[in-house]
This record gives structure tokens, sequence and C-alpha cells, in this order.
């Protein structure tokens, strides 16, 4: 166990946060499911993170960039064939064929820029490559934000994390200390917890009496996934079953009665 004076070793928890924009939260999740486990404490209990902790939590952050879910990074990173070197390489790669792209879009303008007015009869069929080029690059960065209303956004992000095993993000707090905004991460897609709004007609289904949508999970194990939620106190209203479209799932309500459909596709 490490000392006080060992401090200079490694980074405590908030130190790590600030440095990587992660939260504390998220990295205290992390440590409890065994992902990111610091490698000492000082005598007052501090955790604290050496450079293998850095380079562990690098390979977390590429495994949840790719969409990989917790459990999957989990037993990816026992992979030992998995070294730092090849990883960076890769993710350099990635960077490198983006900024090939952005720079054949760049050229691509300026010289649609100084053709216009020339008389080039080539002008529309070069604006629709341009608009191709446009499309390819955007999809490759773009993501998706789903948005779920609750009347107590602190509890419901906590509920989620425990429950059905959605990755802790970022919990936003008034002045009052009451939560008016949160982020959860649900394999390649981001959930943001929003507060109720009546002019903007948002309300919870704890409120309205009715949930109006239901918001779909991939997940490694259906049936381990519904035995945990089970356990953990999930409304179930569908057991595991193979459904006819090709999947298997199962439904559960949340706190609030947002309904959720965890399912994997069957082989």
């Amino acid at each position: 166990m490490a000392t006080d004076q060992g401090r200079r070793s490694g980074r405590r928890v908030g130190e790590l946060a600030a440095a990587t924009g992660l939260t504390v939260r998220t990295l205290h999740y992390y440590e409890e499911i065994g992902l990111l486990v610091p490698s000492a404490r000082t005598y007052a209990g501090h955790r604290l993170y050496d450079d293998a902790d850095v380079a562990r939590l690098y390979r977390i952050c590429v495994l949840r960039r790719l969409g990989l879910p917790l459990v999957e990074i989990g037993r990816a990173l026992e992979e030992p064939a998995w070294n730092l070197r090849a990883a960076m390489a890769a993710h350099l790669g990635e960077l490198d064929r983006r900024h090939e792209a952005i720079g054949r879009l760049r050229s691509r303008l300026a010289g649609l820029l100084g053709s216009i007015g020339s008389g080039d009869g080539r002008l529309t069929d070069n604006l629709l490559t341009t608009v191709e080029e446009m499309t390819m690059l955007d999809t490759a960065v773009q993501g998706r934000i789903m948005l779920l209303v609750y009347e107590d956004i602190g509890a419901a992000h906590d509920w989620l994390v425990r429950v059905f095993g959605l990755g802790p993000g970022r919990v936003d707090r008034n002045d009052e200390g009451r939560a008016v905004h949160a982020e959860l991460q649900a394999g390649d897609g981001v959930i943001w917890l929003h507060q109720e709004q009546d002019d903007w007609g948002l309300g919870s289904p704890k409120s309205v009496g009715t949930a109006t949508a239901c918001v779909a999970v991939m997940v490694d194990d259906v049936d381990a996934h519904y035995r945990h939620a089970l356990h953990e106190g999930a409304n179930v209203v569908q057991e595991p079953a193979d459904q006819p479209y090709g999947y298997r799932e199962y439904s559960a309500r949340d706190l609030e009665g947002h309904l959720w459909s965890f399912m994997k596709p069957l082989d």
C-alpha cells in the first residue's frame, strides 16, 4: 500500500478525472465493476493511479469508442495479445484516414469555389460528389443522443446504472443540489436524462401515466441481463423469449415507467 509520501508516483481520482474529461463517478464505477482498479492507495485511503492504470484507461476509452459494452471491454482487457503500441497505431491510423478525408474535401471545395461563374458544366456533378463526401465524413463521426424525461433525474441515473447496467456519466445539479441533467452510456449511443418541462410538453411516464416509446438496447447475454435486472428490482413485463423477427429479447419498465427492451440477434 502506498504512503502519502508516494503520492508523486500516481494520480488521485480527481486529478485523473480532470485530465481525461471523465467524471469521478465514472472512475468509481469502473473500479466497482473491476474494469479499472487503482494500483494503490495512500494511508488516508485516496486512490492512486499509476502509468499502467492510465494505459489501461486509454484502452477502455478506445474500446468504448468502438461501441463495445462494458462487459465485453472487461473481457477484451484480459486479452494477452493486446499491447499499447498496437492500439495507439490503430487509433493513429483511424485519425490519419479522417485527416486525409478532410484534406480531400477541402481541396474539392477550394476548386469548386474557383470554378463558380466560369461556365464549367461539371459544377453540378462536382457538387453532388462533394455532398457525398460530406455525408460519408459526417456519418463517421455522428452519434446518437436519446433524451428521456424523468421527475427525479438523480435517482433515475443511479437506478439505470445499478439495475440495467448502463454506463454512468455526468450529473449536473442546480444550486439546491437537485439534478437537472444527466448522461448515460448505452453501447454506441448516449442517453440524456432531461427534467420535466411543461412548456415543451415533456413529462415522465410517472407523471403522465403512460409511456409513448420504448428504448431498445443490445446486450451480450439477454438472460444474464434479465436475471440481474430482476434481482435488482426491475418491473419485468416480458421474460426472455426468441422473437420471430430474429432477436432474443426481454422487456422491463424502469422506476418511472419508461419501457426498455434488451435484446440480441439470434444465431
